[in-house]
């Protein structure tokens, strides 16, 4: 898989509106980041921000997740640009994930937890993840821990994600933070790439 078909296939994955649009470099208006000459508008990224809020809203404890996830927008950023910059390292590394394979994942997960609705409140309440969301966030975590095993370590592997992420050179609007350039990550945002988890590795998605 090419390079510019990986980052398109993130694109489609992420949410129905295209996430990236074409950028001749550098932030300007309407842009919250620019990854790989290609920029992550705040239109798209509202998006993704909207469908978790109108999903905390329908939910019993709306109140109480809205007041838990002041940096929605924060974290939302960092999981795009994220996704980028795994879809780069596995492009280098001549990985993929099949629609088979998180169709799969998401079957066990509807067994585990007994239901759509049960893994749509899973998610909402421990991932900040809209239901519209939880596929892409399976495929997610599928390529990273692909990315891991073909390495043999999360600690090369780890080493191949800040290549491919200085190959990108990432650029913030200042609004939402510092790029971290060491930790591959956005200001004080937690890595997805180790430590955060939900639910059982086999049957939930991992943390936004």
């Amino acid at each position: 898989m090419h390079r510019r078909t990986a980052l398109s296939v993130s694109v489609a994955l992420l949410a129905a509106a295209p996430l990236l649009a074409a950028c001749s470099g550098g932030t300007r208006p309407g842009t919250a980041a620019v990854v790989g000459g290609e920029r992550i508008t705040t239109s798209a990224l509202q998006a993704q921000v909207n469908d978790v809020r109108t999903a905390q809203n329908r939910s019993e404890q709306g109140a109480r997740l809205i007041g838990a996830t002041a940096g929605l927008e924060r974290l939302k950023l960092n999981k795009m640009i994220q996704t980028a910059v795994l879809e780069r390292a596995a492009d280098d590394a001549g990985l993929s994930v099949s629609t088979k394979e998180i169709e799969d994942v998401r079957k066990a997960q509807l067994q585990q937890v007994g239901g759509e609705k049960a893994l749509a409140a899973a998610a909402l309440e421990q991932a900040q993840l809209a239901p519209d969301q939880i596929d892409a966030d399976t495929r997610f975590k599928l390529l990273r821990d692909k990315l891991f095993a073909h390495y043999g370590s999360q600690d090369k592997a780890l080493v191949k994600l800040g290549e491919a992420a200085k190959e990108l050179h990432i650029e913030v609007n200042p609004r939402y933070g510092r790029w971290d350039e060491k930790q591959i990550l956005l200001g004080d945002q937690q890595t997805p790439w180790i430590t955060q988890k939900t639910m059982p590795e086999q049957a939930a998605p991992a943390g936004a």
